[in-house]
């Protein structure tokens, strides 16, 4: 474990997600959620981690295996369609991951998923959160409504507000 990721994270807290996610972009970010979801049956979920505190972060944990951690705490496993996906921002290593459940990713794979991270990675490093995220969650739905179209109505089984961890 590196001082300087140490550093990072100590020094960044809630107060960064709200400097860089104000309830103004939140709420952009909610309504592209579910603009995405009226064309598929998936269910996306943002969320976004000003850093990590704790046991995560004395033991080090990258923010993949974070990701996978809050993809299983916030239930997006348990969709109906097995086709749930969580878009992970840990703002202190400005990493963005996708977990994606395996109905949906069986069928886009990884490569996708990669390039979709790093076009969000690159809008966040020029300081666009908010378009750096909605880009991504249009990138995802396309993949979504490509391969899990809308049929019919069907219950929002995941919140649209991005998540705060």
């Amino acid at each position: 474990m590196g001082i300087g990721r140490i550093g990072k994270h100590l020094l960044g807290s809630r107060w960064r997600v709200r400097k860089y996610f104000p309830p103004d972009v939140m709420a952009v970010i909610e309504r592209a959620i579910r603009a995405g979801e009226a064309t598929h049956s998936g269910q996306v979920v943002f969320a976004v981690e000003g850093a990590l505190d704790g046991i995560p972060l004395f033991r080090d944990q990258p923010a993949p295996a974070r990701a996978l951690d809050v993809f299983a705490h916030l239930r997006i496993w348990d969709t109906a369609h097995n086709n749930g996906i969580l878009i992970y921002l840990l703002l202190a290593d400005r990493d963005v991951e996708i977990v994606a459940d395996r109905s949906i990713h069986a069928r886009v794979g990884e490569a996708v998923w990669k390039t979709i991270c790093a076009t969000m990675e690159a809008e966040f490093k020029q300081g666009r959160f908010e378009a750096g995220a909605v880009t991504g969650i249009e990138a995802i739905s396309r993949q979504l409504a490509h391969h899990f179209p809308k049929q019919g109505t069907g219950p929002n089984e995941l919140p649209d507000a991005p998540v705060v961890i």
